[in-house]
């Protein structure tokens, strides 16, 4: 199967996944958690421990094979788990699937990425790995920013000369900022958005 076919496929997974995730909150509307908070918080809670790890292997996996909004899922994080617990299993997700990224590039190299990401993509940003001290300090930027692709910065990274030692680090200390930033601005975002509609 050529690259593009493969990323047609992903992007049918994406509707997919999109569409189960709506029947999702229909069934949770249905049962009237979902205009409650608490008691989907509750409902969650009475998963237990599988419940948080069947929620950061959907977080490795967007990351990985991004067939879930990577915005979706962090988003049903916070409002699944609360959010402290909700950015503490994001980020637990999201780092693990970032640093499978960088050794997938790392040992595919550049036909991996070209099942995953558009050449348009991929050649918007490869200009910027020309430079190693330019794209470390561009990526640690793009890692901080909530706005930044990094799923796609981390194959990038895989291809370059970066060590895994500054890769992890860089992922350590700045996704944390990344999710909590992008974690308050649903919080306060949605509560802003509630009063005003109410």
């Amino acid at each position: 199967m050529n690259p593009k076919n493969v990323r047609r496929l992903i992007n049918f997974a994406t509707i997919v996944v999109v569409i189960l995730l709506a029947a999702v909150a229909i069934y949770w509307y249905d049962l009237g958690i979902l205009s409650n908070i608490n008691a989907l918080q509750a409902y969650i809670a009475r998963l237990g421990i599988a419940g948080a790890l069947f929620f950061m292997l959907i977080q490795v996996i967007q990351v990985v094979i991004p067939i879930i909004p990577g915005g979706v899922s962090t988003a049903a994080g916070v409002i699944l788990f609360g959010p402290w617990t909700g950015l503490f299993y994001n980020y637990i997700g999201i780092a693990i699937g970032s640093f499978i990224n960088f050794h997938l590039a790392r040992r595919f190299g550049k036909p991996l990425l070209t099942y995953l990401i558009s050449e348009k993509t991929y050649n918007k940003y490869i200009g910027y790995t020309k430079n190693q001290q330019r794209f470390d300090r561009f990526f640690t930027l793009a890692i901080i920013l909530p706005v930044a692709p990094d799923d796609v910065l981390c194959l990038l990274a895989g291809l370059t000369k970066m060590t895994f030692k500054t890769f992890f680090w860089i992922i350590i200390l700045g996704k944390p900022i990344t999710i909590l930033a992008y974690s308050m601005s649903l919080i306060y975002g949605g509560q802003w958005l509630i009063h005003l509609f109410q």
